[in-house]
């Protein structure tokens, strides 16, 4: 049997080496941007400067790259790379009150990369990554914090949604800012 005949049988899925190149320097960016990240206290959310870095994922890779960069990213999080804001890797914070937001988020980045279009254009990412991307996240943080804790869905909206507010509108706006600029610049190359 022939090499051919194997490959005509199954599709082959493979990257590019600049579609690789990207999605590492993504998975980087989100490792490093995580250690950039403080308490609340009167959450278990963290403000962390990876959702900056998610977002301009989202905005910079095509869905389905987004989607397994995340994932990827999450996944050497849980195998115990201190990569997950605050420093830490392992599994809890993928079991724990916040695990909804870390779950969501390979979904919810590939959803802002499906509706951000093909044009290079701000006001558009700059829409999609608060209008979309923001809630989104917003709504797994809830529902995990609501069966972890066991609370109403009035506090877990106290607890992983209006605190957050006005500092993931303004993440997700640089974010816009910064995918805006990585497109551009890589579009003239």
């Amino acid at each position: 049997m022939s090499n051919k005949s194997l490959t005509a049988d199954f599709p082959q899925e493979h990257f590019t080496p600049r579609e690789m190149m990207k999605m590492a320097l993504c998975i980087a960016f989100c490792a490093v941007s995580a250690f950039i990240s403080f308490p609340l206290p009167f959450t278990p959310g963290l403000v962390t400067a990876l959702t900056i870095a998610l977002t301009v994922t989202a905005l910079v890779l095509p869905p389905r790259l987004v989607f397994i960069t995340v994932a990827s990213y999450l996944f050497l999080g849980a195998i115990g790379l201190p990569i997950y804001p605050g420093g830490v890797g392992g599994l809890g914070r993928l079991f724990g009150p916040t695990a909804g937001f870390y779950i969501g988020w390979p979904f919810v980045c590939a959803i802002v990369s499906m509706l951000k279009g093909s044009a290079i254009n701000f006001r558009r990412y700059a829409l999609v990554s608060v209008l979309a991307g923001v809630p989104l996240t917003y709504v797994g943080g809830v529902i995990s914090m609501m069966l972890v804790l066991q609370i109403d869905l009035w506090q877990s909206l106290a607890m992983a949604v209006l605190p957050f507010i006005p500092g993931d509108i303004l993440k997700a706006l640089l974010a816009a800012f910064i995918g805006y600029r990585v497109n551009r610049a890589l579009a003239n190359r």
